[in-house]
């Protein structure tokens, strides 16, 4: 199998045709009470039920500035345990250098218009 220009493997577009991409909408987020790097996210997925994440954006945004953004998610990625809080998707982020670099700058993939949450991502 080839490789793209990061080195990642190319992937067959029935494997990406596997990945649910969601709208969000953020309604509460807060430091995780165990991790330096790591915000804990309640999301609106749509579901009717709420949906926690945990992603390493902390110090790139504060809790206060993602309540009521819409972002999007990965909605069908096994739930994982970080530090002890349950993950149950992972939102989608751009990065212009690697992690831990001083001038990272992290921008979260957002819809550019209104649309509801659970909204589907093709």
């Amino acid at each position: 199998m080839s490789e793209t220009a990061t080195g990642k493997p190319m992937i067959a577009f029935e494997d990406f045709a596997k990945v649910d991409l969601r709208v969000a909408r953020i309604v509460e987020a807060e430091e995780h009470p165990n991790a330096d790097r790591l915000l804990k996210l309640k999301l609106d997925d749509g579901s009717g039920e709420p949906r926690q994440i945990c992603a390493g954006i902390k110090g790139h945004y504060e809790p206060s500035e993602l309540v009521g953004r819409s972002i999007v998610i990965v909605a069908n990625l096994e739930p994982r345990t970080i530090r002890g809080e349950e993950s149950r998707g992972m939102l989608l982020a751009a990065s212009d250098a690697a992690k831990g670099a001083e001038d990272r700058s992290v921008v979260l993939l957002s819809p550019m218009g209104e649309i509801g949450a659970g909204a589907t991502v093709s």
